[in-house]
């Protein structure tokens, strides 16, 4: 068999393969070549979804009739000058689009620069149909109809239009976002789908094309290693999606789905949100042109750099600094959620609705106001002393009495404190706090169980944690494996504090737990233990896995639920909170607090 040279519309239509999957590739091509000309305004029209017409209309610079002719022809651009493919700067490169594209449906090219008369050229599925002059502003619009109606196998595997319409929807918001400086338009089948305006700032530009709340929930980003720098806007831990499609990364403006980058994201997130939830960020990489390759795929989503490593630590380091800068910050619940208060209707008997009364003369609390955490998190030993000695004298412990305990001293004001002062208790779960401007809910286990990882971490950053050693050693058992796990990485526990020795072929003997952690669990810290090394990779230690290792002996070790607080253990802990990086959310990315604002609560009385 004898090799021969494909015909010309032939290799078009094997390009398209590869550059027009849908009708969002084609779109996203268009949009990116007016990008690149130099538009202030970009109009997209569809319908169909996409598969029956994508128009998309820009101001740029325009072509004239012969740049018209040579950029229909494959591998002709005007974006490479020099030939210097590793210091590109533009979007488009590769002078692939417009062929691929008329090579597979119906394209109309019509062009005008500034000073110069109109020209049109038609081509229809790799056929020149008709050229001439055409009558239109400054600028370019490219029709592309009936994309695929000559390749039925190609057709058959797009999806419902409402399917294609979404995608090209998020491709325009992706490339416009970027862009804040360009404004945008978008019509489908008659009717305006969404629209931007040209000049607004990029934080306002995400907001409008991601969600509203993320003005109100995000933290800004700017941060900058080794001539790479890293922008944009990152949304709380508590303020997270089911799904990643709210990620948006960018890499000198380009818009890219970057396993690399996306893996970041989960690592500088990682023990602030569960595992099957996902950050919302938009990100912006600025890149030095010979560190990046995005010569990689023919769609130009994916890019290699040249020092991964350095752009990963560079993202999980800038997302920590900032979401640390947030503090106890979390998220802030609509009104709308609050209407949902009304339909509950309390329990006849009033169960769970008691305040748990401690008086703080019964722990040594009456003449002592109250305390105020330094800045290194030192402020839960008075809240762990107080527990130790409520538990060693139940007879000064009253039940529930479903009223606030007296005021032995004048109570503090609550316009000093960011997270208020405490109330009181509910359900022996939630501490009841007044601020300035409204009411305060604290999930007293999840608040305690991030005070105690960061003091954990800070411990370890420190040179390891201290270890209480136990009275009476314990022995727990576990099957065999287990066993082995944890015997394998015995050394790097003591690291953590916990000191344990094989006692047996089916059996652990713990001699010393964290000393941070106090009269935890010790059972279920060492099972816990043993089931999230089943998970880790052989070759990673400890110390690269401290978070999770962190937050499992945190959460042993932490307050729980159903435990009775006096007031001074309340606002210490509430002091803690305001000065420990996280404090908004747990271990598990749960929020820790909730605020309900004065015109909430007036709005469920009827008063607002």
């Amino acid at each position: 068999m004898s090799i021969r040279r494909l015909p010309e519309h032939l290799v078009n239509r094997i390009a398209a393969g590869e550059v027009v999957e849908r009708p969002a590739s084609a779109l996203k091509e268009l949009v990116e070549n007016a990008i690149d000309a130099g538009a202030t305004r970009i109009a997209v029209r569809l319908a169909g979804g996409g598969t029956d017409l994508v128009e998309v209309t820009d101001d740029g610079c325009g072509m004239t009739p012969p740049d018209m002719a040579l950029a229909l022809e494959r591998h002709a651009t005007s974006k490479l000058p020099d030939e210097a493919i590793e210091a590109v700067s533009t979007l488009g490169f590769r002078g692939e689009a417009l062929p691929s594209i008329a090579s597979v449906a119906r394209l109309t090219l019509e062009s005008r620069p500034r000073g110069a008369e109109g020209w049109a050229r038609v081509v229809d599925n790799g056929v020149l149909l008709s050229e001439g002059p055409a009558a239109i502003p400054p600028g370019t619009r490219v029709r592309v109809e009936a994309l695929f109606e000559r390749v039925p196998a190609r057709r058959k595997f797009l999806r419902s239009a409402r399917s294609e319409f979404a995608a090209c929807i998020d491709v325009v918001k992706r490339l416009a976002m970027a862009r804040p400086d360009i404004g945008f338009s978008v019509e489908h089948d008659g009717r305006r789908s969404f629209g931007v305006s040209a000049g607004e700032s990029l934080p306002d530009r995400v907001a409008a094309l991601t969600d509203r709340g993320l003005v109100d929930n995000g933290v800004g980003v700017d941060f900058v290693r080794e001539g790479i720098g890293l922008g944009g806007i990152a949304g709380l831990p508590t303020f997270n999606r089911g799904i990643a499609d709210h990620q948006y990364l960018f890499v000198n403006g380009r818009p890219v789905k970057d396993r690399l980058l996306i893996g970041a994201i989960r690592g500088a997130y990682a023990e602030m949100m569960p595992r099957d939830r996902h950050a919302v960020v938009a990100l912006f990489l600025d890149v030095p042109p010979d560190a990046v390759d995005v010569n990689v795929h023919p769609a130009k989503t994916e890019v290699r750099f040249r020092d991964p490593a350095l752009v990963r630590g560079l993202i999980v380091s800038g997302l920590r600094r900032a979401l640390d800068e947030a503090g106890h910050r979390s998220q802030r619940a609509p009104e709308t959620a609050m209407a949902a208060w009304t339909q509950e209707s309390p329990s006849p008997s009033g169960e769970g609705l008691g305040v748990g009364a401690v008086r703080e003369s019964d722990v040594g609390y009456a003449a002592q106001p109250h305390p105020k955490p330094s800045p290194e998190g030192e402020g839960l030993g008075l809240f762990q002393r107080s527990y130790t000695l409520n538990d060693r004298r139940p007879s000064f412990t009253p039940p529930p009495q479903a009223r606030a305990e007296p005021a032995y001293a004048p109570p503090p004001e609550t316009a000093d404190y960011p997270l208020g002062v405490a109330r009181g208790q509910v359900a022996k779960t939630y501490i009841v706090a007044e601020s300035r401007d409204g009411l305060i809910l604290v999930d007293q286990h999840a608040a305690h169980e991030r005070l105690v990882l960061e003091r954990m971490r800070k411990a370890m950053a420190s040179g390891g944690v201290a270890s209480q050693a136990l009275l009476l050693p314990e022995v727990i058992e576990l099957d065999e494996s287990a066993c082995d796990r944890l015997e394998a990485r015995a050394a790097e526990l003591s690291e953590f504090g916990l000191d344990l020795d094989r006692f047996g072929p089916r059996a652990m003997l713990v001699r010393g737990v964290p000393a941070l952690l106090g009269q935890g669990d010790v059972t279920g810290l060492v099972t816990d233990l043993a089931d999230e090394l089943a998970a880790f990779d052989e070759a990673l230690s400890l110390r690269e896995r401290l978070d999770h290792v962190a937050a499992t002996m945190a959460c042993h070790g932490s307050v729980r639920a159903g435990r009775v607080l006096s007031v001074a253990e309340m606002n210490a802990l509430l002091r803690e909170m305001e000065v420990t990086p996280h404090s908004g959310q747990c271990n598990h990315g749960r929020p820790t607090w909730v605020k309900l604002a004065h015109g909430d609560i007036e709005k469920l009385f009827g008063r607002k």
